[in-house]
């Protein structure tokens, strides 16, 4: 029998051409023998141009749906995400060798962590990159020290959502990504830092693609008053989810 990876990806008509690039660093991940991954692609919406770019591949679904934006999107995806655990990457986005054994690792070797992320870098359109300078040390994440350190630093983590790595039974409980516009993966990452330990692994896990499509790149993704709201929003709900009893994952 073999154990499965599911990766999770929200594509749009304008990011479909990095799905190569994106697969192309999928078939550079070598596993733990009995264990693969299967891709699941979901398109932010319905039309004839994301389709001619999705490989073929049997361990790849492809589903369609109207547009909702990435949260949604992803949402929409999971039913057909058989994994134990869940990895997102994003359309856009290239993982480094060895990114899905590494995440594995750290969850399998430590029942109590129920998520894991990786250090970034920026790949700029030149080709050069671009590293974090306040990335913390290798190794577990306490409860509450992501939203702590994101809630004291304008709203800028320690550790990027770009690169989660996840139970599935735990990201169903929260209701998959949070229902915003933007900042989705944020409000996720954050609510699972409520509730569980996690795992920084130092190595660098992905590639993360700068590039004038890229949505966190408009005008409206900074919007004040949009972005306050989602700030607030995001931040509520880790608190609130922090202060339930009961709701801890341990194991």
């Amino acid at each position: 029998m073999t154990n499965v990876i599911s990766v999770i990806t929200a594509v749009h008509g304008p990011a479909a051409p990095y799905l190569a690039d994106a697969y192309k660093s999928l078939l550079e991940q070598d596993l733990p023998q009995g264990w693969d991954w299967q891709w699941v692609i979901q398109e932010d919406g319905e039309t004839d141009t994301v389709i001619p770019h999705v490989p073929e591949d049997p361990r790849i679904s492809f589903g369609q749906g109207r547009p909702c934006r990435a949260a949604v999107t992803r949402t929409l995806a999971l039913p057909r995400a058989t994994g134990q655990y869940v990895k997102v990457l994003d359309a856009d986005d290239m993982l480094t060798p060895g990114t899905l054994a590494r995440d594995l690792a750290a969850l399998q070797d430590h029942p109590d962590v129920c998520w894991a992320t990786s250090r970034v870098l920026d790949l700029l359109p030149d080709g050069s990159t671009v590293g974090f300078d306040q990335d913390p040390p290798e190794g577990p994440i306490e409860r509450g020290a992501v939203l702590d350190h994101w809630s004291t630093h304008n709203y800028r983590a320690q550790v990027h959502p770009a690169t989660l790595f996840v139970r599935r039974d735990v990201l169903l409980a929260l209701g998959g990504w949070m229902a915003l516009p933007a900042s989705e993966d944020t409000g996720l990452l954050m609510a699972l830092d409520a509730v569980s330990r996690g795992w920084f692994t130092a190595e660098t896990g992905l590639l993360y693609r700068k590039w004038p499509g890229q949505s966190t790149s408009q005008a409206a993704h900074t919007r004040k008053g949009e972005w306050e709201a989602r700030m607030a929003v995001v931040e509520a709900r880790a608190r609130a989810l922090a202060a339930l009893p009961g709701w801890r994952v341990d194991a």
